[in-house]
């Protein structure tokens, strides 16, 4: 899936957050964990000769009134962009979800199943979160961070904007 760097995606929380590395073999690590335990494991992945990329689920509220929660998860977010610009030298990448929405399954309605439908097909169906498969142990928020971390691929290493030939959501139109 990657040319010739690892991408480190992260969907972030208020009190946890989830963070995919996909390696340059293809190879998926998900872990779910408190935004401490992720934040040092940015530092950790930075701290690498082979650090690659880091991009984070960027939050926006479209025109409607946030709370609390969504300031905590913004502020959580800062933290890890800092970490991995302080750590490794280069700049953290931020994905709104519509744009994630978008490439994955065309439609800015999709919603966390249609994504997660989407990301299965394209690894290989079924067979890819059953015991053994490149998706087994990926669950809940890990599913959006993988989704953030293939749209960038896509839309910056590959250079493709729009994968026509991947799963439609089956969203209705």
């Amino acid at each position: 899936m990657l040319s010739d760097h690892r991408l480190h995606a992260i969907d972030p929380g208020t009190t946890q957050s989830a963070l995919v590395t996909v390696s340059v073999d293809g190879t998926v690590t998900a872990t779910t964990d408190s935004n401490t335990t992720i934040l040092a494991a940015v530092w950790s992945l930075a701290d690498a000769p082979d650090a690659g990329e880091l991009v984070i689920e960027q939050i926006a509220s479209y025109g409607m009134a946030v709370g609390a929660d969504v300031f905590e998860t913004v502020f959580w977010s800062g933290r890890f962009a800092e970490a991995w610009m302080r750590r490794s030298g280069t700049e953290a990448h931020r994905l709104p979800r519509l744009a994630v929405k978008m490439a994955l399954c065309h439609d800015s309605r999709a919603k966390d199943a249609n994504i997660r439908q989407a990301l299965i097909d394209r690894f290989g169906g079924p067979a890819c979160i059953r015991k053994g498969g490149s998706l087994y142990k990926v669950h809940a928020d890990e599913w959006a961070a993988l989704a953030v971390a293939v749209t960038f691929h896509d839309q910056h290493v590959v250079g493709c904007v729009d994968q026509h030939e991947q799963h439609e959501c089956g969203v209705r139109r």
